[in-house]
């Protein structure tokens, strides 16, 4: 309301120094006409007037910037109105505002002191310098302001909230309380006035006095059935529990379908040592749709965190998502919080299930679409992980992780040619990102390799290893395919000695080295290589056997080489020959 009564009254202003211009100028002009004599000197009335045209004129433009924006503009135009007439606080005013705007609040201080200095009775200027001594944290002077201004304008109530609040800010909670009692005199009771009071009430420890304000809003309005929760909520934060208690079963009696009040009774239960009857309550506030979701959503929020440590709670919080899924049944927020603690507990079949509740809800979330894939890909759902991914590229196209996953599983049903454009698409979404465009490389690499286009492969790979030179899972496949084609293999050697370095205990590793030292020629080295492939969980791997085999072979150790081909057939994995190997105790490549 204030910023609307300047406005008006600014451009009411500069109406009448339109009018007071032309007026002047009309003057001007007629006293012009009597002079006769041209060398004949101004008098001093065309001096005054003459002046005040140009004041007027200037004051009228610097509202004009003003108005505009142009505020460095309007701000020189009134310094030069004030150099004119110093004692113009029409202009104090209005640079005083402008200084306010370019937060330059000790200069608009003084100004607005000069400006009230000479209008002591203009409201709005009071109202200005109220609001500097504020912005300046001179908070006693503001509230001394307002109260002088109410002296002269009691009827103007909006102003009192003011003068409570300048109260406040200084520190002054009782004398804030008698200005909102005035209020209330004038108004009536009111929640506003009730809840403020009850607050600076506790603030200084004057408990009865905070529970009397609270009483006095039950008393005038009492079918509001949450000023009872507040007087119970004050109840049980200042030892009073019981007291809580006959007020959690009066607001029971009026309304028990109230969820808020069966969570204070959980709450309750939960002090009193009860767990069993504060489960049961909280059970009944989660049953009740008239408690919001987000409450609900909160409360299992602190249960994902908990039980990720104390397990003995995952029953609740399970019990409690069911309730939640059954009350909000088209609620896409309650199956994404189901279906977070279902994934975080690995049990991924019913987390998909739940993330495909909230798509067809609310397909708009691209964090749950997210959270899908990654469902999918864990559970190696690659048919699903492709059409999914494909319906989420068309949703949201400028996210470079959709096509990666798009692109991992048309690589694992083997559509090559999909898997390549996805990625490369995605490859030129990922500039910003360098362990995204890391992935798409890799993939790349994995992927022409397979092909046989192994010019591109080794280019992705190389720069997979520009971004990241120690990436153990480049390292080894890069190293393990130029073995595998016989070629660079000093350049295969180090690589592959480099991922073991890395990782001593990764049994794909350590036989992806053993495999190169093979290759080279270095069998002896291959075989200590793949004795510890083998003792570090190879046994198990066919690929591995198979290779423990032919370094057994080379090294003219025929017995155990057959026995180590034998246990890779069992094991599977193998490469074509391995029958013919074992058949014709040769080996075969």
């Amino acid at each position: 309301m204030t910023r609307i009564l300047l406005i008006n009254m600014l451009f009411k202003n500069i109406s009448k120094f339109f009018l007071l211009i032309n007026v002047i100028l009309f003057l001007s002009c007629s006293s012009l006409k009597n002079i006769t004599n041209p060398s004949l000197k101004k008098s001093h009335n065309d001096t005054t007037i003459s002046k005040g045209v140009s004041l007027a004129y200037n004051y009228v433009n610097g509202v004009k910037e003003k108005l505009l924006g142009n505020l460095d503009n309007a701000a020189t135009i009134f310094n030069k109105c004030l150099k004119m007439d110093k004692n113009n606080s029409a202009c104090m005013y209005e640079l005083a505002n402008i200084y306010t705007i370019q937060k330059k609040y000790k200069e608009a201080l003084n100004l607005s002191k000069s400006a009230v200095e000479i209008e002591k009775d203009n409201i709005w200027y009071q109202i200005q310098l109220s609001d500097l001594y504020e912005k300046n944290k001179q908070y006693k002077n503001a509230a001394l302001i307002y109260e002088q201004i109410i002296k002269k304008n009691p009827e103007k109530i909006e102003l009192y909230y003011k003068w409570a609040e300048e109260l406040l800010y200084s520190g002054k909670y009782t004398d804030a309380i008698k200005v909102y009692n005035l209020i209330e005199k004038r108004i009536g009771i009111t929640e506003e006035i009730s809840i403020q009071k009850e607050q600076i009430y506790l603030k200084l420890n004057k408990l009865k006095d905070a529970i009397s304000e609270v009483e006095k809003l039950i008393n005038a309005f009492p079918k509001e059935l949450k000023y009872l929760n507040i007087l119970s909520e004050l109840y049980q934060n200042n030892n009073s529990p019981e007291k809580a208690y006959e007020i959690y079963n009066k607001i029971l009696e009026k309304d028990p379908n109230n969820g808020l009040v069966h969570l204070s009774l959980a709450n309750y239960y939960k002090q009193k040592g009860q767990k069993d009857k504060a489960f049961d309550e909280l059970k009944s506030a989660f049953s009740r749709k008239e408690l919001d979701i987000d409450t609900k959503i909160n409360i299992l929020l602190s249960y994902f965190v908990v039980t990720d440590k104390y397990t003995e709670l995952k029953d609740q919080a399970y019990e409690l998502l069911k309730i939640l899924v059954t009350v909000h049944p088209h609620e896409a927020k309650a199956h994404s919080m189901y279906g977070d603690f279902l994934y975080r507990d690995k049990k991924l079949t019913d987390a998909r299930d739940e993330f495909k509740k909230v798509i067809a809800l609310d397909s708009s979330k691209y964090m749950v679409w997210e959270q899908l894939l990654y469902t999918e890909s864990e559970l190696g759902d690659n048919i699903a992980l492709k059409n999914d991914s494909k319906r989420a590229i068309n949703l949201f196209p400028l996210q470079p992780g959709l096509y990666l996953l798009n692109g991992s599983s048309n690589f694992q049903l083997n559509n090559l040619e999909e898997a390549i454009n996805s990625l490369n698409e995605g490859l030129k979404l990922s500039s910003f990102d360098k362990n995204l465009q890391l992935q798409f490389y890799t993939f790349l690499g994995d992927i022409y390799n397979k092909k046989k286009e192994y010019d591109k492969s080794d280019e992705n790979y190389q720069n997979a290893l520009k971004i990241d030179a120690d990436n153990s899972y480049v390292l080894n496949n890069y190293s393990y395919y130029l073995s595998l084609r016989k070629k660079d293999l000093d350049k295969a050697e180090n690589m592959a000695r480099k991922a073991v370095d890395n990782e001593p205990k990764n049994d794909s590793y350590l036989d992806t080295y053993a495999w190169v030292l093979y290759i080279e020629g270095k069998f002896k080295e291959a075989k200590i290589w793949e004795d510890k492939a083998m003792t570090n969980g190879g046994e198990k791997n066919g690929t591995i056997l198979e290779h423990y085999g032919d370094i057994l072979f080379k090294l003219n150790e025929i017995d155990k080489a057959v026995l180590f081909w034998e246990k890779a057939r069992k094991a599977g994995g193998t490469t074509e020959f391995i029958d013919k190997k074992i058949t014709d105790r040769k080996l075969y490549e």
